[in-house]
């Protein structure tokens, strides 16, 4: 036995430590991903009361994680997402401190009496919680930690150590450091958050963050056709085996070209697909009018920035980019009215809820005028229009 004991009960090459490693942080990722964010934060997803209490405990268990704190640390980030009162936003805090120390930022928020109670209503509070997970968190990363000494002798130290690192540094700093501060943009918002990467394959599909905060609820983080989110590929695992339910996954335009009216069914898939509608806006009207002007213009007198500055929500532009901006709409008039378009067509369905009626004549009267505009991108993308219908209307 004392022979035995420098490396457990179980004796792995350096590469099944690895795998092992690897496995229980993907577990755990998972069990953030799948039941701390899809299910328990947004209910856009619906785990089995089985699938639920298995994450549950795993993430207790090895991460520590109390179900109420990180749901309710992780609503009031969205309520207040890049504002003061985000727990832990890079614009606020800087992408260093909350890359490297974001597991204090949260740890912060987590024991705020004030959060707790408003953004963590509807988690879990059943007799094991209570009395278990909630009251001794420490708990299960101290059991972790001895079976895997138990199992693996000195090379479970390593194998701890980058285990209890991994949730910190990659789901807390990576995701919500990096992932308002590099990467791509898909949808513009008051947030900052981007998409790491187009494959959402190491950290359950949090990297398509930007996608997330387009559409919170959505149970695929996955938008784009050619983005992929694992996460998802587990809940159609999971739904296949009768162990999740999916409630709302973010809309994808469906586009019947052979359509030429613009009535209410157009008016409700463009308010369903808004996010995507100001997506084409800006590849298919402000990309083109900035470079057509670009040619125009003698060089230099159009700033590089010029199309980054039309495009991201007000809000989030320096006073220096917003000054350049208002020198640019005033110099410029074919700037001044592609912003205006875009601005009229956001208040024509911010409005088609209250009077369906009324936003079908403000759409139709809109498209005319776009298409009178004298601005060929303009006339091109308002052509294009009357194809958005929703998912259920039938070809015309």
């Amino acid at each position: 036995m004392s022979a035995l004991f420098p490396y457990g009960l179980v004796e792995l090459p350096w590469w099944g430590y690895v795998a092992v490693t690897f496995a229980t942080i993907q577990i755990m990722f998972l069990g953030v991903t799948l039941y701390l964010h899809r299910d328990q934060s947004h209910g856009g997803l619906i785990l089995h009361p089985v699938l639920r209490h298995l994450f549950r405990f795993w993430l207790w268990y090895s991460s520590g994680a109390v179900t109420k704190e990180w749901v309710a640390v992780h609503r009031r980030h969205h309520a207040y997402a890049d504002r003061p009162g985000d727990p832990h936003s890079p614009v606020i805090f800087g992408v260093q401190r909350v890359l490297f120390e974001g597991y204090e930022l949260y740890n912060v928020a987590a024991k705020d009496p004030a959060i707790l109670k408003n953004y963590g209503k509807g988690t879990p509070n059943d007799w094991i919680e209570r009395n278990l997970y909630s009251r001794f968190p420490n708990l299960g990363v101290v059991l972790f930690s001895a079976t895997a000494l138990v199992l693996f002798g000195i090379p479970a130290i390593i194998m701890v150590a980058v285990h209890l690192s991994a949730q910190p540094f990659f789901a807390g700093g990576v995701v919500n450091g990096l992932g308002h501060a590099v990467g791509y943009r898909s949808f513009e918002m008051p947030s900052t958050a981007t998409n790491l990467v187009p494959w959402g394959l190491l950290l359950g599909g949090e990297e398509l963050h930007n996608n997330h905060h387009a559409f919170p609820r959505s149970a695929r983080f996955a938008v784009q056709r050619w983005e992929f989110d694992i996460g998802w590929m587990w809940v159609c695992i999971f739904r296949a085996l009768g162990l999740a339910r999916i409630r709302y996954v973010a809309p994808r335009p469906h586009l019947e070209h052979q359509r030429s009216e613009l009535d209410a069914d157009t008016v409700h898939a463009l308010f369903t697909n808004r996010m995507h509608v100001l997506r084409d806006y800006a590849l298919r009207v402000v990309l083109p009018v900035c470079r057509e002007l670009a040619r125009r213009e003698p060089q230099g007198s159009i700033p590089a920035i010029t199309p980054k500055l039309l495009i991201r929500h007000p809000t989030l532009l320096a006073a220096e980019g917003n000054r350049v901006l208002r020198e640019l709409l005033e110099r410029y008039e074919v700037l001044r009215r592609v912003v205006e378009y875009r601005e009229s067509l956001q208040h024509l369905w911010n409005d088609a809820s209250a009077n369906q009626a009324r936003a079908v004549g403000q759409l139709r009267e809109w498209c005319t005028q776009a298409e009178a505009s004298g601005i060929r991108a303009l006339r091109e993308f308002s052509q294009g229009l009357p194809a958005y219908a929703p998912a259920y209307a039938r070809p015309r």
